[in-house]
């Protein structure tokens, strides 16, 4: 099975957790902040984990195996991770969008709905994610990539649910929540096929792509998700969540991986 079709099904199943995730709000409209903040804080340890245990530690290892030294192989890592966390960095301040806690950032425009200002901020905030599954089907070993996969999908529903609730706060319909629940998951296929092919033009790619797509994870939770549980009145949930959610990513990995 070629790698740019891993990538895409495994990154399109992963994105579709967070419609899986919005699910609820066709019985409710309304979260406690507590909850949120438990969440929010999952969502965040998970993608911490898959960016140590599922991109950092296999990119070493890839490096490693293709003859570079230990530390060469720890300086196209770091690199790889300033880069990757770069060009995002770069992206977030050049397109203007709007998160629904922390609120508007990069450039100050009057242009877009507001709508169109989150499902910017969501898409960045997917995109990596997407790229991390596709770069983690780079090897073109379904067993090697799975676990990325499937934690990726399951941090992808209680995003889903977080971003469909406040999409209902905002007074949207219960089908429109829903649907961009939908619409910003299905950007990762895109990220997806994007780390595969990088990938597929040779494993030498490999360790970079892996330290790249960490780099933009990381990026997501130091600028947003920390952020946002660190908020006082969901910053002791926050933390519950970031640890269970780590824990739990760490165990899908060692044991499935």
């Amino acid at each position: 099975m070629g790698t740019i079709y891993l990538g895409f099904v495994a990154s399109l199943l992963a994105g579709l957790g967070t419609a899986i995730g919005a699910l609820p709000i066709l019985f409710t409209a309304r979260l406690k902040k507590q909850w949120q903040g438990i969440l929010l804080g999952l969502g965040g340890g998970v993608m911490l984990a898959a960016t140590t245990f599922s991109l950092i530690v296999p990119g070493t290892e890839a490096a490693i195996s293709q003859g570079y030294s230990q530390k060469t192989a720890a300086l196209i890592i770091s690199i790889g991770i300033i880069v990757g966390a770069g060009l995002l960095w770069w992206i977030h301040n050049h397109f203007p969008h709007e998160h629904f806690f922390k609120g508007q950032e990069g450039p100050i425009t009057s242009n877009f709905q507001r709508i169109w200002l989150f499902i910017i901020a969501i898409t960045l905030h997917n995109f990596p994610e997407g790229l991390a599954v596709g770069v983690g089907f780079g090897e073109g070993n379904i067993s090697s990539g799975l676990p990325l996969a499937v934690g990726i999908g399951l941090q992808n529903m209680p995003e889903g649910l977080v971003v469909a609730l406040a999409l209902r706060k905002l007074q949207y319909s219960v089908a429109y929540a829903f649907g961009i629940s939908l619409l910003t998951g299905l950007v990762e296929p895109i990220g997806g096929v994007v780390g595969a092919t990088i990938v597929s033009f040779g494993q030498a790619f490999l360790p970079w792509a892996m330290a790249a797509a960490a780099g933009a994870m990381l990026f997501v939770i130091v600028d947003e998700i920390i952020p946002e549980v660190d908020r006082e009145s969901i910053a002791q949930e926050g933390t519950l969540g970031i640890m269970v959610g780590f824990v739990a990513m760490m165990f899908l990995d060692i044991a499935f991986g």
